[in-house]
């Protein structure tokens, strides 16, 4: 009888053991536990430094905020008025539009040539590889000094062109030059970057397809169009959405070469919003164009993320 007494006790002794986990801290609940925790640095970082600013971006582009006369008043719709009858606006999203076409058109089709060339098996292609990526971690600024200088009347491009008998321009003092020198400044600085993410996809495309493309008689610009277009369509998508919205944020490159001009052929969206927020102190009006700014980023993603359905043929 003691024996069976002792047994049927055991497990209330079990649970009343100091030191064993309570029921409720089950497996799956510490699972969840230790997923939050990862995230948490993540998730606080995003409130603090992109949903926090981007509301109050809202915030103040429905305020007249000028910091030099303290005055800080809510205008309603008064700053989004004004930008519909901005005179200087349309210029200044022609130009960005320029910029945007021009970086993103030569941006990623040279880097898809230069990806396809460094993907033979040929002697040097890794010193090549290092050549062309090699500006992507050079100082933005830095960079943009040295070709500033290149690009002078007197710099090191004319200098060239002369050698060969060439006048060339003031390639920063002309409204046509000047922009192109900007976009090509640009593209020489990232293309590197699109240049390994298109590397990497090629070298994934299984070489079986390509084998039996051969054997059926398809020749290079067929193997290249029906096979390696459609397998690296993903890394099309991904550099497409970060090359377009790398373009409609570039500012240092406009600072350092031209400041704007000349005239306004080169104020592209960001630098317009930088003049009117922090050269005229206008922080009211700045928040309305960078809301602007991010209207037009969010649109032109959803588009590229949604016309992916038809040219993505290759997506998990």
């Amino acid at each position: 009888m003691t024996l069976l007494r002792n047994d049927t006790a055991a497990p209330g002794r079990e649970q009343s053991r100091p030191g064993r986990r309570p029921a409720w801290w089950s497996a799956r609940r510490r699972d969840r536990l230790a997923g939050y925790l990862f995230i948490a640095p993540q998730l606080v970082g995003m409130i603090l430094f992109v949903l926090l600013p981007l509301g109050l971006m809202f915030w103040y582009s429905f305020h007249d905020w000028n910091v030099l006369a303290g005055g800080f008043t809510f205008s309603g719709t008064e700053n989004y008025e004004r930008l519909a009858q901005d005179p200087a606006l349309p210029g200044v999203l022609g130009a960005t539009a320029a910029f945007s076409v021009g970086l993103v058109a030569l941006n990623l089709s040279l880097a898809l040539v230069l990806a396809i060339l460094l993907n033979q098996k040929l002697r040097g292609t890794i010193v090549f590889r290092t050549i062309f990526f090699s500006p992507v971690a050079v100082t933005l600024v830095a960079w943009t000094i040295v070709w500033r200088f290149l690009l002078q009347d007197d710099g090191g491009i004319n200098g060239l062109l002369s050698t060969l008998g060439v006048e060339g321009p003031n390639w920063l003092r002309g409204e046509t030059t000047a922009m192109i020198a900007v976009v090509v400044v640009q593209v020489l600085k990232n293309v590197g970057l699109n240049m390994v993410l298109f590397l990497a996809a090629l070298q994934g495309v299984p070489k079986e397809l390509y084998e039996a493309s051969t054997i059926d008689g398809a020749n290079a610009w067929i193997r290249f169009r029906r096979i390696t277009m459609p397998m690296i369509s993903p890394t099309i998508l991904l550099t497409s959405i970060i090359t377009v919205v790398g373009s409609l944020q570039v500012f240092a490159q406009i600072d350092v070469l031209t400041s704007g001009g000349p005239g306004t052929s080169t104020t592209v969206l960001v630098y317009y919003l930088y003049q009117n927020a922090f050269q005229f102190h206008d922080f009211g009006y700045g928040a309305a164009l960078s809301v602007l700014l991010f209207a037009i980023v969010l649109v032109l993603t959803v588009i590229q993320w949604q016309m992916r359905r038809k040219w993505v043929v290759h997506e998990d």
